[in-house]
């Protein structure tokens, strides 16, 4: 097969990519082997790749095609969320654009044109993630209002309100006055804003001089007050117990009402009460048989219970009571301040608190098994941090309001009769047979209209894409569950992930997953989120065809630990780019040796630098094994790969390389021995396969360029290489000259001397080179047989060390002054250097806290610099 001279990232992806579906490679099916399963965090149907998706995926990519090579059975379901409130926005829109109204077709009608929009539009992010390389199960598949799936969501719901852990309620919940839409605690952004803080006076009843101040940021919501509330221990207000005040502009007449909750160093001490309006408000308000005044409909305008400015927008309205309010002597002051607003994470409408008939579920039964199973382990979080925030939510955990008023998304099972009784049930005619059981009026019935909330679907996706309520005891479900990894965004710790595993807990007595990876936010260089708003968010699409997929999965893990936030930066993938290169020149440098073949002297006998360099290589290779396997377990995925990185760049490109490629003699390559080129060729294979998670295209490539392969013969499913501890002193041994020949070669460059010219070497003391490494030495560094041992530097040479063996490099012409001066500066570094370790291995604390390791480094440090300082005050001594 004819190799490129250039690695054509598309070309290749193009290639291997309908090859590797073709195989099959990518589905899994329950069999003897051991699973390894990860779900999708399903992106929404509206949704296309983004920045976050890309880091995401790439990680579940590199989990999944490792436990592949692994022998594992991996399956890797994909899918997508229906995302309601982001669906319907984007169909409303649709529909608006050809003069068509939500509320003129009916419910049927949009749900019609709602679900042709997603068979056309909906899923094209599953299609980008194949251009990243993504090895999911596609033939897996799912969407969470697909029907199996709608009817698992159904009957949750119906068997958690047999469990009376869900019910309806009226409650104060977070509207969006845009989506016209209740939205969880969890969609509401919070911002710090610009505000206007307003002290306002209210009246006392029955008097013409006695005033009680407030302050408020909301005057609009003046309309709605039932009280006025002070601390009961306030003695500024004891005088006025038992007495009411007037509402201000509307004279409404409401009781002074003394409350612990109210905080009395907080402004004036006095607290308006608006129970339709606040939550705490509306928790004084039960406490005290408070009336309830709703001013303000669903989309954010004022209602008639106002009384003044009816169908006005709320803002507009802030304005204007302001200027009323002030014109009537009501307004004392307005102060500037900078509060924290919540936002619709959605429409990014800011939130009114609103009183609303909603269904709820129960949350703190349901929350306890869930905090416990990470209390003690069963599911890891990763990094670990995060189970103090996990623990904090689970502990303060407050019902969750399900219900949405939108026609997108499961129905709630719940129908009404004439009378507003209430019957839970999936279909018009077991409701009808429940209230004519009930005693109970059977006309009028009609199905709540709202649906529930995504996360109400989502929830359950662990176990509702391997059909785990359609058939419970399926083949499907005890094999795959409990899936082993999940990867996912930590702002979506509570929302999803603890939501999943109460599901889990509830339905299957299981953990629904092992672990779970919590990747950090990408940012841009100034530490922004990305996003299109800021217009700093690179299309990935666009990356991928400028770099390669292979090289902007290295740019996006090269920076992002695990839950930490990833400063992300095009040079990145441009890193991740030189990195495809210089393996795919690696790669053709070697396949452009000639070789010497077995059978022939030269073949059967490598020289005995090369045979050093293959065992140290190997030695290498088997031990980053072994401390990948390490990093992997850890999910210090970021630092497995650049452990990787290093490997190849630097052990193999760098040193490796150079240290066996043929030598040239008059200006032709020599042969190869057939036996270090077999052993190079190997240690290619087990790079390729350590690599392929991160770059499964290139590594795929070039394993079918490294030798002739069968059919059904790729690296995708090949066996991920054995690791062990290697060979620690041959390891040393052949870094100590590789250590010797980087002195060497700095020699030189300080004087200008050309590589061709041989600069003779020999130790001054006991060296570790062996006649092996010694060839080594002179292969890489051109200095000939090895000279010496002297008893000290001899004149017209200069000391150089590895480690702290000291060398005598002879030179052809030496400036005395220059090299002791050389000498000096190097021996006033070292002095420092060892005056800053003696310090540390001179403070109690440190030795008393340091592990042991730790403590023989410094040790070490210590007796190298010593060393080095008694040969350089000899040389010093020698020069004069």
């Amino acid at each position: 097969m004819e190799l490129p001279k250039h690695y054509q990232a598309q070309a290749v992806e193009d290639k291997w990519y309908p090859h590797w579906l073709e195989k099959g490679y990518f589905h899994s099916e329950p069999d003897g082997r051991e699973p390894y399963t990860v779900v999708i965090p399903p992106p929404n149907v509206t949704g296309v790749l983004h920045m976050g998706h890309m880091l995401n995926n790439t990680i579940q990519d590199v989990l999944v095609r490792r436990a592949r090579m692994q022998g594992k059975n991996a399956c890797w379901v994909p899918g997508t969320d229906h995302a309601s409130i982001a669906t319907e926005a984007k169909v409303v829109r649709l529909l608006a654009e050809q003069g068509i109204k939500k509320s003129a077709i009916g419910r049927e009608k949009f749900l019609e044109h709602a679900f042709a929009w997603k068979e056309k539009y909906g899923g094209v992010i599953l299609e980008q993630l194949k251009k990243l390389g993504a090895s999911c199960d596609w033939e897996r598949t799912r969407f969470t209002m697909e029907p199996d799936l709608s009817e698992a969501v159904m009957d949750v719901f119906i068997d958690l309100h047999k469990k009376g852990l869900v019910y309806r309620g009226q409650r104060m919940v977070n509207w969006d006055p845009v989506a016209l839409t209740a939205v969880s605690d969890e969609e509401v952004i919070h911002k710090e804003v610009n505000s206007k803080l307003y002290h306002v006076r209210y009246q006392v009843e029955g008097t013409t001089d006695a005033w009680i101040t407030i302050a408020t940021t909301r005057p609009e919501t003046i309309l709605g007050d039932t009280a006025v509330a002070v601390h009961p221990d306030d003695e500024r207000y004891a005088h006025l117990r038992g007495r009411r005040v007037l509402v201000p502009l509307i004279n409404r007449s409401v009781p002074l009402i003394f409350d612990a909750y109210v905080d009395r160093e907080f402004g004036t001490g006095a607290l308006k009460v608006t129970p339709a309006h606040d939550i705490n408000d509306w928790e004084i308000g039960q406490r005290h048989g408070l009336q309830v005044i709703d001013t303000l409909n669903a989309d954010g305008t004022l209602s008639p219970a106002a009384q003044l400015y009816v169908g006005q927008d709320r803002f507009k309205v802030r304005k204007q009571i302001a200027k009323d309010l002030e014109e009537k002597g009501h307004l004392v002051k307005t102060e500037d301040i900078k509060n924290k607003v919540g936002y619709s994470e959605r429409t990014d409408a800011v939130i009114e608190p609103r009183l609303s008939l909603q269904w709820f579920v129960k949350m703190a039964e349901l929350a306890k098994p869930a905090l416990e199973v990470v209390h003690n382990g069963q599911v890891k979080l990763h990094p670990q941090k995060f189970a103090n925030t996990y623990r904090h939510w689970m502990e303060n955990v407050r019902d969750w309001c399900i219900s949405r008023q939108l026609w997108w998304g499961q129905q709630i099972p719940a129908w009404y009769n004439e009378a507003g009784e209430v019957a839970v049930c999936k279909t018009e005619a077991e409701a009808i047979a429940h209230f004519k059981a009930a005693g109970q009026s059977t006309h009028g019935v009609r199905q709540d209209e709202d649906v529930v909330d995504t996360w109400f679907s989502s929830w359950l996706w662990p176990i509702s894409v391997f059909d785990g309520f359609k058939d419970p005891n399926g083949a499907d479900i005890k094999y795959y569950y409990p899936t082993n990894d999940l990867v996912t965004a930590p702002e979506i710790l509570f929302f999803w992930v603890a939501r999943m595993i109460m599901a889990g807990m509830e339905y299957r007595g299981e953990v629904p997953f092992k672990n779970v990876y919590l990747t950090g936010i990408v940012r841009d260089k100034q530490g922004r989120k990305m996003s299109k708003s800021l217009g700093n968010s690179p299309d990935p699409l666009e990356l991928i065809a400028k770099y390669g997929a292979d090289g902007v999965r290295v740019g996006m893990l090269l920076s992002s630990p695990a839950g930490n936030d990833l400063p992300f930066d095009e040079s990145l993938c441009e890193q991740g780019r030189n990195f495809s290169n210089k393996i795919w020149n690696a790669f053709r440098l070697v396949k452009g040796w000639e070789v010497s073949p077995f059978g022939s002297a030269q073949g059967n006998t490598p020289p005995p630098g090369s045979t050093a360099a293959v065992a140290w290589m190997r030695s290498r290779l088997q031990r980053t094994t072994a401390e990948l396997d390490g990093l992997y377990d850890q999910f210090r995925i970021s630092e497995a790969l650049m452990t990787t990185y290093k490997l190849i760049w630097d052990d193999f490109c760098s040193w490796y390389l150079e240290a066996v490629k043929p030598a040239y003699k008059d200006g032709v390559a020599e042969p190869i021995d057939a036996a270090t080129y077999e052993a190079t060729l190997a240690i290619f294979s087990d790079l390729l396969k350590l690599l392929h998670p991160y770059m499964p295209f290139l590594t795929e490539e070039l394993w079918h360029h490294l030798r002739e392969r069968k059919d059904g013969e790729d690296i995708i499913i090949a066996a991920w290489p054995k690791g062990d501890a290697g060979n620690a002193q041959l390891e040393a041994e052949v870094q100590h000259a590789f250590d010797l020949v980087s002195a060497v070669r700095g020699v030189r460059n300080e004087r200008g001397l050309s590589p061709k010219e041989q600069l003779q070497v020999g130790p001054t003391t006991t060296s570790m080179l062996t006649a092996a490494t010694s060839q080594l030495l002179d292969k890489l560094a051109n200095t000939g047989p090895l000279a010496g041992p002297f008893k000290s530097i001899p004149a017209g040479a200069t000391a150089v060390f590895s480690g702290s063996t000291e060398y005598a490099v002879i030179l052809p012409e030496m400036d005395s002054a220059a090299e002791s001066e050389k000498a000096q500066e190097e021996l006033k570094y070292l002095r420092g250097f060892l005056a800053s370790v003696e310090k540390k291995l001179g403070n109690e604390r440190f030795v008393a806290g340091a592990p042991p390791q730790v403590l023989e480094n410094e040790r070490k440090k210590k007796a190298d610099a010593e060393a080095k300082i008694k040969a350089l005050e000899e040389r010093l001594a020698v020069l004069g």
